[in-house]
């Protein structure tokens, strides 16, 4: 009886030890990445050094992973809802790639939890906190909590043509000190090159995202002030700072026609203005650094002709007049940031925290540097093999800012997208452009919540 009852113990023991290698644990990370197109480098980095990387490191711990990459070829707001249904019914990939603009809006809705409550107090343990900034740690956070970890961070400029700029007898590099200096410039441009576009600021609803970031913002913080009161906890919705942000737009796009409104207007208007500035144009465009690292790199079907290295280059984005910027800066710009969450969700949530900060370790992030240099969050990962990026980042982060990281601000975006096309369409004037944005607040955030300045 002993020796029969060993035998089943033992066939026992060896049957779940091979269950243990076939139901192997997996893990799923989705992401805005197809190969061979929207950041596709996102999927090489994942598929050639993350993943082969992490499973021989558990390999080395005798434990077998699954690992699967879901690419998503949609639109950023094709993803988000993406993720709403599948977090509103429990499910979705284990790590989610996530703008940080939408962390409080999730987190409202309770489908997004800590880091430390999805995977527990040992997350802390991590040695990447010792290199990443608490202000970054920020980027995918809200109320003081952290739900994700960012990939970097990001900042905005003026990107010109400068063999255009040199045909019209520009000096290059260009330095613009004020508006009237980008406008002054966009003039000859539009004399030298009839028929062009000689500057594109982004507006509109159509654009989305893009247009209160690499738009409105940069305008609105080259008057001085922000969107939103930090030390009051108020929403600004009446200022001369905002009637000098729109009697700028309208200069461009109504006044003295330097801008085409028609292109903010359209569904692919920002995709426009990329092939617009390669096929030259467009000769001056507000965009982020992403532009440089993605839509101009070398080998993209929007690098100008000439290669990006030669004709591309950039500038500051000047504030109304020097020191009139935002904290009294004489340039501006604005920050956000992308990264990866954890899905509270998670049927293997511990294994997932592990990949994600194998993900996040200085190796990887090395690797993912070489694929497509960026300013990333961790301050042991420099921007490699790129000096304009380096220069980007040295200049322009000391006077950048980032967005309110409230529920709330994804629907006022919207609302000075909203303010931006009436005033470019001609449909209000900035005046009556800024009253309906102000309406359209309170009715958001109530009376007690905003701040008028006449």
């Amino acid at each position: 009886m002993y020796r029969r009852w060993m035998a089943v113990a033992l066939a026992l023991v060896l049957t779940l030890a091979m269950a243990g290698s076939v139901f192997a644990q997996s893990v799923t990370i989705i992401a805005r990445a197809v190969e061979g197109g929207v950041n596709s480098h996102i999927v090489t980095w994942i598929h050639e050094s993350v993943f082969p990387a992490f499973q021989e490191k558990m390999r080395q711990q005798g434990r077998e992973v699954e690992l699967r990459f879901i690419q998503f070829g949609g639109s950023d707001e094709a993803l988000k809802q993406q993720y709403a249904l599948d977090l509103s019914v429990g499910a979705g990939a284990d790590i989610m790639a996530f703008d940080g603009f939408w962390v409080p809006e999730f987190v409202e809705a309770g489908y997004l939890k800590p880091l430390d409550e999805v995977a527990g107090p040992g997350v802390w343990n991590w040695e990447g906190w010792a290199h990443i900034p608490e202000g970054l740690r920020g980027l995918l956070g809200f109320d003081g909590k952290v739900f994700g970890l960012g990939l970097g961070t990001d900042v905005r400029k003026l990107y010109y043509r400068a063999d255009l700029f040199e045909q019209a007898g520009i000096p290059v590099p260009w330095e613009p000190k004020s508006w009237e200096d980008v406008l002054e410039t966009a003039r000859i441009l539009k004399q030298r090159f009839p028929g062009s576009t000689p500057l594109q600021i982004n507006a509109g609803t159509s654009m989305g995202e893009a247009t209160t970031m690499q738009g409105y913002f940069m305008v609105l913080l080259g008057t001085g002030i922000h969107m939103y009161d930090f030390e009051q906890g108020k929403w600004i919705v009446e200022h001369p700072g905002i009637l000098d942000a729109l009697n700028l737009y309208k200069r461009i796009y109504v006044d003295e026609g330097l801008g085409d409104r028609r292109m903010q207007l359209l569904a692919q208007g920002r995709e426009q203005s990329f092939a617009a500035f390669r096929d030259g144009r467009i000769m001056i465009l507000a965009e982020g650094d992403w532009f440089w690292r993605s839509v101009v790199a070398p080998g993209s079907e929007w690098e100008p002709a000439g290669g990006r290295n030669a004709v591309v280059r950039w500038a500051p984005f000047p504030a109304k007049e020097p020191g009139a910027g935002y904290g009294g800066t004489d340039f501006v710009s604005i920050s956000g940031g992308t990264g990866y969450v954890l899905n509270p969700f998670s049927k293997n949530p511990d294994l997932a925290w592990e990949l994600l900060s194998f993900m996040f370790s200085t190796e990887m992030m090395l690797k993912l540097q070489e694929l497509q240099p960026g300013i990333r969050i961790r301050d042991d990962v420099p921007v490699i093999t790129d000096p304009v990026m380096s220069a980007m980042a040295e200049k322009l982060l000391p006077v950048s800012t980032v967005r309110p990281q409230l529920p709330a601000y994804p629907r006022i975006s919207v609302e000075a997208q909203l303010m931006t096309e009436r005033v470019i369409t001609g449909e209000m004037t900035p005046e009556e452009a800024m009253k309906a944005y102000a309406e359209a607040v309170v009715e958001l955030v109530g009376e007690e919540n905003v701040i008028r300045v006449k």
